[in-house]
């Protein structure tokens, strides 16, 4: 299902309370691009997280990292 034009979808879920966001986006979303969605979309909520489990590899989650330290 595209939604305009989007057609990947970012999870994020709250380990604690359980409560999934789903911000869709396009495939092949940059570091830099994933880390602007998330201080738009989840910042707010929760603040920097804990941790984080992407299926990037180290080398994206690090970069992501950086991106948000930026803010």
């Amino acid at each position: 299902m595209l939604v305009a034009g989007k057609d990947a979808i970012l999870v994020v879920c709250d380990m604690l309370s359980k409560i999934t966001h789903l911000v869709v986006t396009i495939q092949g979303t940059l570091a830099e691009g994933l880390a602007q969605l998330f201080r738009n979309n989840i910042w707010n909520l929760y603040e920097l997280p804990e941790s984080m489990v992407l299926d990037m590899g180290l080398q994206f989650a690090a970069e992501i990292t950086q991106e948000l330290m930026k803010y």
